[in-house]
């Protein structure tokens, strides 16, 4: 699924079905979790994208 493909209606429609199920209460500590998981998953991801990048490497190899 494309994230361009989501409406600003359909982000409506989910902010309300989440609201419904997990009342107004616990929305917060949600969001907090989930963009603690992105930082998370974003740092790790960045980490070994630096490990192994090939340009980066070729670049470093002309260099010598």
């Amino acid at each position: 699924m494309v994230l361009g493909a989501i409406g600003p209606g359909s982000v409506v429609i989910i902010a309300i079905v989440a609201l419904l199920i997990f009342g107004p209460k616990k929305l917060p500590e949600l969001g907090k979790a989930a963009g603690k998981t992105l930082r998370e998953f974003k740092n790790a991801t960045a980490g070994l994208a630096d490990d192994v990048d090939p340009v980066k490497d070729n670049k470093k190899d002309a260099d010598k």
